[in-house]
């Protein structure tokens, strides 16, 4: 094969006009050289070179890059604007690059609701489907400008394009709302914060800081709120908030602090909590494992399963059997350690207060431990008091120890991470969070069992039957030895939240 000299090779695709044009504007993008890309725009018009969506999309996203230097802004838009009048009059249909570029460029020149219009636009385009970053123009010059009307019809757009929003996004939201006084909508999106965002940033902390500080926040709250109704909002939504709305009258304390391993606040005292998905979402997830195993199992063996569930009532802790038999086991011989399934047993026994697990393990499992003397007195007193399900043969006994925790709500005691692709067909956001305030892992040291309780507290915005909020601000921000939270209550009262008893009201404590 012929060797080919590079440098000759080069040479060939300086002498070919598109390929030198192509060579140039990749340049002047990788210096950020606008001026540079400009006057290469301006020969490849004068000389007719045919331009194509790659190289407009190019020439906008160097100028939507520029804006941000004020000598290059007025520039930057001049020629942005020029180039997309020209790349529409070729016919040339804009992508998301496209429209992102140039509603950056409209943001920038102070126009958002033609940023918005653009975006609002974009279905006629073929293929062309919004992102985050094309919906930020307009979303942030609505909120830099106070037009918190707008800005929450953004935010709407964008869940009609199923859009998520995250933390820079909401924070901006929650500021415009602080700053317009729409404390409604400052409840809504610190709730919607706690839904996305685990450990804020110190730009949102700021923000949060700055409303619960204001005059506004003084003023906004109900007092007298009934305490049962608020105890059920708490036990609906999975513990950590009501989400009723502002709770008593009166100024706010804002500090900074630290939360104990215990969960205890070291400021106010209050006990945070392991938070849980809500109600609806756990029926929703319920369900949905159901609904999947129904399909992957032979439909009467699940639905069986189902029926013994509601006849055996509820448990306070379901355990992947065979998950913790065969730990640290010799696969190769088909080890299986009741011993070890035995202490799991016995430690929940113990610590729910004489009230047994459930035990969930395969037929197959079963029929080897019959067979062994050693194991059979057991099994058969486990059977006895209502420890054991066997799944039938052929069945997945992951889809039975999972629907039984989510429908009890419940602890699960697996080591499995459940990050199979079975899982992944439940597609649910909230997995991670179900996982963490319901899985309990384990481990044998020299013999001897040690379960992992899931954390005594979540880290995320929490909200009491207090009206107290407590959020925690990611790593390294704040506090020196320990995570930083804020600490936000009301110290004066007001009687926030009343009980009634035989017609005497009394503050709820």
């Amino acid at each position: 094969m012929a060797h080919v000299n590079p440098n000759k090779k080069r040479k060939r695709a300086n002498h070919n006009p598109e390929a030198k044009f192509q060579y140039e504007l990749n340049s002047c993008s990788k210096a950020k050289d606008l001026r540079g890309a400009i006057s290469l725009y301006d020969d490849a018009v004068s000389n007719n070179t045919r331009l194509n969506q790659h190289h407009f999309n190019a020439f906008l996203y160097l100028c939507s890059n520029s804006v941000a230097d004020p000598a290059l802004r007025p520039t930057a838009l001049d020629f942005g604007f020029r180039a997309f009048r020209h790349m529409s009059a070729l016919a040339i249909a804009p992508n998301e690059a496209t429209v992102t570029a140039i509603a950056r460029l409209a943001a920038a020149s102070g126009d958002a609701d033609r940023a918005f219009e653009l975006v609002k636009t974009m279905s006629q385009h073929n293929n062309a489907l919004p992102r985050l970053r094309t919906y930020d123009p307009a979303l942030f010059g609505f909120c830099e400008v106070l037009n918190a009307d707008k800005a929450y019809e953004v935010e709407e757009h964008m869940n009609g394009a199923r859009v998520n929003l995250e933390e820079a996004e909401l924070a901006a939201l929650l500021k415009v709302s602080a700053l317009c006084g729409r404390a409604d909508k400052v409840y809504e999106y610190l709730h919607k914060i706690r839904g996305s965002v685990r450990c804020v940033s110190e730009s949102t902390a700021a923000v949060i800081e700055e409303w619960f500080s204001g005059g506004a926040a003084r003023e906004v709250g109900e007092v007298g709120l009934d305490a049962e109704r608020v105890r059920e909002g708490v036990l609906r939504n999975g513990g950590g908030w009501h989400g009723l709305g502002w709770v008593g009258k009166g100024d706010w304390v804002v500090s900074r602090t630290s939360v104990g391993d215990d969960g205890i606040c070291c400021c106010c005292g209050e006990r945070l909590v392991c938070v849980d998905i809500n109600d609806a979402e756990t029926e929703k997830f319920a369900g949905s494992v159901a609904g999947l195993a129904m399909e992957r199992e032979v439909k009467a063996n699940f639905s069986e399963f189902q029926a013994w569930l509601e006849k055996h009532g509820s448990y306070e802790a379901i355990v992947d059997g065979a998950n913790v038999g065969l730990y640290q086991q010799n696969f190769a011989d088909g080890g299986f350690s009741i011993s070890q399934l035995d202490d799991v047993v016995k430690e929940l026994y113990n610590w729910s207060g004489k009230k047994w697990p459930l035990v969930v393990l395969h037929n197959k499992r079963l029929r080897g431990l019959l067979e062994n003397p050693s194991s059979k007195r057991l099994v058969e007193e486990w059977i006895n008091n209502g420890v054991l399900y066997t799944t039938p043969n052929g069945s997945n006994d992951d889809w039975y120890w999972l629907f039984a925790a989510v429908k009890f709500r419940c602890l699960l005691v697996t080591n499995d991470e459940m990050r199979d692709h079975i899982f992944e067909l439940i597609g649910s956001n909230f997995f991670s969070q179900w996982k963490e305030r319901h899985q309990v892992h384990y481990t044998f040291v020299k013999g001897n069992l040690k379960l992992q309780m899931p954390p005594s507290y979540s880290l995320v915005i929490q909200e009491s039957a207090k009206g107290y909020w407590h959020v925690p601000l990611a790593p390294g921000i704040g506090c020196e030895s320990r995570r930083c939270w804020l600490c936000i209550t009301r110290p004066s009262g007001h009687n926030p939240v009343t009980t009634v008893s035989n017609g005497v009201s009394s503050l709820d404590s």
